[in-house]
């Protein structure tokens, strides 16, 4: 009886993995569908229309890349992006650091710092800004003083990456095996925890480019000319044009952010001789 009834669970259990594998398939389809299709009718969009006569075909894509505006707004929102990038994790990542090695009990408070971002509008966020940053003329004035306002956007993104990092390893005994061996703090966050947060740095930053590259609000409230705005305006006369230009703006900030990721799969090693030195 006994030798049966095994089996016979067994096939159970198969059974019952097999339909639950077949269910995870069925809704990757449908949420590659649901990205998918927006995106290849955008593409075929973009290949429409006619000049002279003749299908558009890639005359879209050339008439863009033709634009002076084009090129000065794409390069300025990866300037934006990459300040915003650099700046987030000067300020992020020593924070994050000293508050789980010295002040743990100030956790709970940035969590729910963190998350005040997703409850504060851009247009809220730029109406309270605007009145500070207005006296610093030889900021407000120039495109720098986005990334400082990003920064803010970029925080729930960039601090709950770097928090999981952090709580992934054993700061404690690393950075008292550190302090043993001669290294102050500084030291320890550069060489021991930085290697080891290498993954969490990479994914916040990827979320904090898109951040960067994509934000249209404060970016056209402050009447600078960044990609989205570009994208905007060009929109508003010339669809054909437009859709060809998100096409480019997907592939390129796609481009971006792979190079990350690709940069972030490359510190394995390092991360792993930092752990020990």
């Amino acid at each position: 009886m006994a030798a049966i009834a095994v089996p016979t669970s067994n096939k159970r259990r198969r059974g019952g993995h097999g339909r639950l594998q077949l269910w995870h398939v069925f809704w990757i389809i449908v949420a590659v569908l649901y990205f998918v299709v927006p995106l290849y009718s955008l593409l075929q969009f973009s290949f429409e229309g006619s000049v002279n006569h003749h299908s558009a075909g890639f005359h879209w894509f050339l008439t863009v890349f033709d634009d002076p505006q084009f090129r000065s707004s794409f390069w300025l929102s990866v300037q934006i992006a990459l300040e915003t990038v650099l700046v987030s994790n000067l300020l992020l990542v020593p924070t994050a650091f000293w508050i789980h090695l010295k002040l743990p009990k100030l956790r709970p408070v940035m969590d729910f710092v963190s998350i005040l971002p997703f409850v504060v509008p851009p247009i809220v966020l730029i109406v309270g800004l605007v009145p500070f940053l207005q006296p610093f003329t030889f900021i407000y004035s120039r495109p720098e003083v986005l990334p400082l306002i990003y920064v803010v956007f970029a925080l729930p993104f960039l601090y709950r990456s770097l928090d999981a990092g952090l709580r992934a390893i054993d700061l404690k005994t690393l950075s008292e095996a550190s302090a043993n061996l001669g290294s102050s703090t500084l030291g320890t966050l550069v060489r021991v925890v930085l290697p080891n947060l290498r993954q969490s740095i990479i994914s916040g930053s990827l979320l904090t480019v898109a951040i960067g590259m994509g934000e249209f609000t404060i970016s056209s409230l402050l009447s600078f000319n960044t990609f989205p705005v570009y994208i905007f305006n060009i929109g508003q006369s010339q669809a054909y044009e437009a859709a060809a230009l998100s096409v480019i703006s997907l592939l390129l900030i796609w481009g971006i952010m792979i190079g990350l990721f690709l940069l972030g799969r490359g510190g394995r090693t390092s991360i792993a001789l930092g752990a020990t030195r």
